[in-house]
């Protein structure tokens, strides 16, 4: 049984330093590859339908997501401690802007991710055997699975690499397989009429927010540096790998969903995998795609529990009113964190409702790592002098391309999305006021 420290002081027992480059790798690759590659293509087939946009949604959405990884990399080598955007703006900026963003990602940026990849896992489930409840089974998957990261932290180091390892099996099976796959359905991937109009339309602006909500994770090995071997080193690099590796894989894998798969029957469907599956293999070998899937998600419930928490414990080590979240169990876990987000997922289950819940955490999350972003500028004009023993590739091109994909998003989800934008936002802001009540840091960090 998982014994819970005193909460009347905080911790300073260590997390072990287990993690290495693969690990690390594997970490971002299956906080990436989680619901939105077989969930978001048949919310943007409802907009754009030609074949050339719909593949550069997910180039674009790679080259942003590789720009933000090469920055993330520069900030984790200068600025080496767990708790991604919490800790990275607290120094950069202001406590109070990290404590906002920290209180994100406590509320929304992990739970709700972790809730979304639980009702793809209980939909694909009910729909491979047409067996219980959709909902019961999301609650069953996000339970074991947070019982399971209570314990050693290499054995959970060898669950996650495990099923990364079966995803990436998936994903090579699908694309090998659709490319033998006669006749393909008549779409062209090459440049038509009218699709320059459609890529600089409000519509490709919304869709590639499901785009990016299915890229988000390419920041996962930076919220757990403390427990990196030479994060240095290794946490750059996983960030740029991981997310090169995903990104290939993304585009090669919607083309495969396209050329197999009618348009019509994928619209508004959320089980995208299933339905190309069962083009690619048969309704029998369809139904397998769709186990494997759902194997696939629970590597992405698993990389969200491990590193979510460790936000929380960053916070809980800093501010003496979050302090019992900074506590960890005898393995080094922590515990009281890890409860609090299993909670707050258990209330977004209950929501059901997947489109709104993207929505809502994008606008959020996307204005954090556009701060954080942004903060590479600020941190090489403050602090020029830090070590820095990586830095940006070709800069300032990331960090500015980075940047004028995310406003170009945001500016249009928030017109045409005001409601789950201004949701987002205000969660943002309550996380801002709240700093103040939170009182000041337990202890000075240098």
């Amino acid at each position: 049984m998982t014994k819970l420290a005193d909460i009347s002081a905080p911790d300073s027992t260590q997390p072990p330093v287990t993690v290495g480059f693969f690990t690390a790798c594997g970490i971002v690759i299956a906080n990436i590859i989680g619901t939105g590659i077989f969930t978001s293509l048949g919310f943007q087939l409802s907009d754009i339908q030609s074949g050339f946009p719909l593949l550069m949604l997910w180039i674009v959405g790679g080259i942003a997501a590789l720009c933000g990884a090469l920055c993330y990399g520069e900030l984790s080598s200068a600025l080496p401690r767990s708790g991604g955007e919490y800790h990275f703006l607290t120094e950069i900026y202001h406590p109070a802007v990290g404590f906002m963003a920290g209180f994100v990602s406590a509320t929304v940026g992990f739970a709700a991710p972790v809730a979304l990849a639980a009702m793809a896992f209980g939909k694909y489930f009910h729909g491979v055997c047409n067996f219980g409840s959709p909902l019961v089974l999301s609650f069953a998957l996000v339970w074991i699975v947070t019982l399971f990261h209570f314990g050693n932290l290499r054995r959970g180091t060898v669950f996650q690499n495990v099923w990364t390892i079966v995803k990436l099996l998936l994903i090579a099976t699908l694309i090998g397989a659709g490319f033998l796959i006669q006749p393909k359905q008549p779409i062209s991937f090459l440049p038509a009429a009218g699709d320059t109009t459609s890529i600089f339309s409000g519509a490709f602006a919304v869709s590639l927010v499901y785009v990016m909500y299915s890229y988000s994770g390419w920041n996962a090995s930076s919220y757990i540096i403390s427990e990196v071997k030479q994060p240095e080193r290794t946490v750059p690099r996983s960030l740029i790998v991981g997310t090169l590796v995903v990104t290939v894989a993304y585009v090669f894998l919607n083309a495969i969903f396209l050329a197999t798969t009618s348009e019509s029957e994928m619209r508004g469907q959320l089980e995208i995998g299933l339905i190309a599956g069962k083009h690619i293999f048969g309704e029998n070998g369809g139904r397998v795609v769709g186990a494997i899937i759902c194997l696939g998600l629970i590597s992405a419930v698993s990389s969200m529990t491990w590193i979510g928490p460790r936000v929380t414990m960053s916070m809980g080590e800093d501010h003496w009113l979050l302090r019992f979240l900074g506590r960890k169990n005898t393995y080094g876990v922590p515990a009281n964190a890890v409860i609090v987000q299993l909670l707050i997922v258990n209330v977004l289950l209950l929501t059901r409702s997947f489109e709104l819940v993207v929505v809502y955490i994008q606008f959020a999350l996307l204005l954090c790592s556009l701060l954080t972003v942004l903060g590479v500028f600020v941190l090489r004009v403050t602090r020029p002098n830090i070590s820095r023993p990586y830095r940006v590739w070709l800069y300032p091109m990331p960090p500015f391309i980075f940047a004028v994909i995310t406003v170009w998003m945001m500016v249009y989800l928030i017109a045409s999305k005001t409601t789950e934008s201004i949701a987002g936002l205000v969660t943002a802001m309550v996380g801002f006021l709240l700093y103040f009540c939170a009182g000041n840091r337990v202890s000075p960090r240098q």
